[in-house]
């Protein structure tokens, strides 16, 4: 009779061994997002963002509306990692210079918000999240509805400048790629309609818009708001750098609310894709339904908002923990 091979014990413990630790690194790995994730390792991290972004809108009004553009800009393009906050190396560019992020800004300030998080907590809130829940919380501020979200991302260690275009639609695209490239994170028509619906707030750019007004004014727009984006807008070739801006919504500038729809359906809509969005017929009966009711326009939001943040993100040991969010760490 063959006799039954038997690993020694020092064997089978470093067999053990390695299986336990082949575990534990397949959990961090696989570890996901998750809410309220740092109540453990800082238990005030979340307070410590919505006070940080209260306090930045009660000095500067217009931080709401970077908050809440940075979370598109960022989690739009392969993963919500803070890539758009890396600043540019000798070999490459920052999104943040890329065309297609033409007029953000308060960038400065998303660090004011990491350095309080690193009195509390060194090392230990990304500035993913940071850039997260400042969109969650800014949205707040301009009258929007809270959002539960989840947290847990970790920082990308590369930009995507040159990839941007690829995946971030622009306001002069046709109805179809706008609607496709949302479709391709998950974001269905209703969605979209409900996110386009942050034009409710903030301004935009002449070098935006004036292709509308000159050399002929389009006649898609309401002639009664075309007197007034001539009066902002007077130049055919504006200075990028000028203060030359055309509030998104004239009746209440300041507040996320549903006015943007109404606004749209009369024709007053700054950019291509607010024309295209009240008269698109795969999109128009949304923004008729939330031009009705700003509860459904919220929770339309809301969803689609989440969705957003939670796009491939990197989580458990991808990525790491920046300690300044405009550059990744140092390799040693």
């Amino acid at each position: 009779m063959q006799a039954t091979i038997m690993p020694s014990t020092t064997g089978a413990l470093f067999i053990l061994t390695l299986l336990y630790l082949s575990s534990l690194s397949a959990s961090a790995e696989n570890e996901g997002l998750s809410m309220n994730f740092y109540r453990d390792s800082c238990p005030q991290a979340e307070d410590i963002i919505k006070e940080q972004v209260q306090l930045l809108y009660k000095r500067h009004k217009n931080t709401a509306f970077s908050w809440l553009r940075n979370i598109f800009h960022d989690c739009f393009v392969e993963s919500c990692d803070a890539s758009l906050l890396l600043d540019s190396t000798r070999r490459v560019m920052s999104e943040k210079e890329a065309d297609r992020s033409f007029g953000m800004r308060n960038f400065r300030y998303i660090e004011n918000i990491k350095e309080a998080l690193e009195r509390e907590c060194p090392g230990v809130v990304s500035c993913a999240d940071i850039l997260v829940l400042s969109a969650r919380d800014g949205i707040v501020s301009v009258g929007g509805p809270h959002i539960p979200l989840k947290t847990g991302r970790r920082d990308g260690r590369r930009s995507r400048a040159d990839i941007l275009e690829q995946h971030l639609p622009d306001h002069n695209e046709s109805m179809s790629v706008v609607l496709d490239r949302f479709a391709n994170i998950g974001i269905d028509t209703a969605g979209v309609v409900a996110l386009l619906g942050s034009h409710s707030v903030g301004r935009t750019h002449c070098v935006k818009l004036v292709h509308r007004l000159y050399p002929e004014v389009d006649p898609a727009l309401n002639p009664g708001h075309v007197e007034h984006m001539l009066y902002k807008c007077p130049d055919p070739i504006p200075d990028p750098k000028a203060v030359q801006y055309v509030r998104n919504d004239r009746g209440t500038p300041m507040k996320l609310d549903n006015n943007y729809y109404r606004n749209i359906l009369d024709n007053k809509g700054l950019l291509i894709v607010d024309h295209q969005l009240a008269t698109d017929k795969r999109t128009k009966p949304y923004v008729k339904k939330m031009a009705k009711s700003q509860e459904y326009f919220f929770r339309e939001f809301a969803r689609a908002i989440t969705v957003l943040s939670e796009n491939n993100p990197l989580t458990g040991t991808k990525g790491e923990i920046r300690k300044q969010c405009n550059l990744a760490n140092k390799l040693h």
